[in-house]
């Protein structure tokens, strides 16, 4: 099929892309006690000089105790880490470029290391890692202001360094989608509910509070998914309706473009239409969306860190959909990770020299 949706210019408030590929976030860990290296700065250098379209960085934390659980992922707070991210954004402009930090909060996501702890409390609505799993106590009224006020200070702390847009994290089980969870949201109060717009509102504070630090012209992407790291096959808004009661607040509270992940981006969201996540919330709420979910490679993400390897697989699905307008711009994970090259050489046809995926590709900064 034609490349040239592809590789069709993207303009969206002050966000100017030259092509509709993105880099999707990818954690990494390699920045010792969260501050980024000069590796880290060539990483994604490399990526820009070879015409990704943006690029959103791995998760970066915002400034709470409790905000990372890996002492080696970065964070978006205090003067070493953001003199790093600096170093960052420059050298990706320099390389010709686009970028947004992914600002991040992993909440009651348990920590897998066995030689560090983060230093606590644990933020979470209530106290749960995942339905009937205690793991601290629940977020105060003072914790939630504090963390509002936090994810509104790293966003505009992105727009002084120079950063071209912002994402936060809202999916896969971290602390903006435990509140989006019933599962995990059983709070009484006004954070809490039997509805997903009114367990969003958390997220929309967030919004809100980002919105009014970078003003009305600076991008803010939220990135969501109805899975989660503790069950995959959870899925939160079960009809088209309750989808849209879902993401209207959040566009109205801010949400400029919606990043709608699925572990396989081919999979149709709702019964009786072919249209994935990120192709329903554009229909339903008219913002530009990104889709993302094994582009590009066999098999899908979740069983890459389970040692599983992937082939390059063909875009005929997903070129189809982009020209349909299902989705304005398509996320790459594992293929970039695995390639800096992928982009120009999916754009030059160069399709015998893309790279296998192998899991040791995550162990790696290249």
């Amino acid at each position: 099929m034609s490349l040239d949706s592809l590789f069709s210019p993207f303009q969206f408030k002050s966000l100017k892309l030259p092509n509709r590929v993105v880099m999707a976030p990818m954690t990494r860990s390699f920045s010792p006690d969260g501050v980024p290296t000069p590796q880290v700065t060539e990483y994604y250098k490399r990526r820009a000089a070879a015409a990704v379209g943006l690029i959103i960085s791995e998760g970066t934390v915002v400034n709470r105790p409790s905000a990372s659980n890996d002492p080696n992922v970065p964070r978006f707070w205090g003067a070493e880490p953001l003199a790093a991210w600096k170093q960052v954004i420059d050298g990706v402009h320099a390389a010709g470029g686009v970028m947004a930090p992914q600002l991040w909060h992993v909440g009651a996501a348990r920590n897998r290391r066995t030689d560090w702890v983060a230093p606590g409390p644990v933020d979470s609505p209530s106290g749960l890692s995942s339905p009937g799993k205690r793991f601290g106590e629940p977020m105060s009224d003072a914790a939630i202001a504090d963390t509002i006020a936090a994810f509104a200070r790293a966003a505009a702390d992105a727009k002084a360094l120079g950063f071209d847009a912002i994402e936060l994290h809202g999916a896969h089980g971290y602390l903006i989608d435990q509140f989006f969870w019933d599962g995990t949201n059983q709070r009484s109060d006004s954070f809490g509910g039997a509805t997903l717009p009114e367990r969003g509102r958390f997220a929309a504070e967030i919004l809100r509070s980002v919105r009014a630090a970078v003003g009305p012209d600076y991008p803010v992407i939220i990135r969501l998914s109805q899975w989660k790291q503790q069950d995959f096959n959870v899925q939160m808004a079960k009809t088209p309706q309750e989808m849209e009661a879902w993401l209207r607040p959040l566009a109205d509270a801010g949400a400029d473009i919606f990043h709608c992940s699925q572990r396989r981006f081919w999979e149709p969201e709702f019964e009786g239409s072919d249209l994935n996540f990120a192709g329903w919330a554009k229909k339903l709420i008219g913002k530009p969306t990104i889709t993302v979910g094994s582009v590009g490679l066999s098999g899908e993400f979740i069983a890459a860190f389970a040692g599983e390897s992937s082939k390059p697989a063909s875009l005929d699905e997903l070129l189809r959909r982009l020209d349909r307008g299902d989705f304005d711009l398509v996320a790459v994970g594992r293929a970039l990770i695995n390639d800096p090259l992928w982009v120009q050489k999916v754009r030059e046809g160069r399709h015998d020299e893309l790279l296998d995926f192998s899991p040791s590709a995550l162990g790696t900064l290249f």
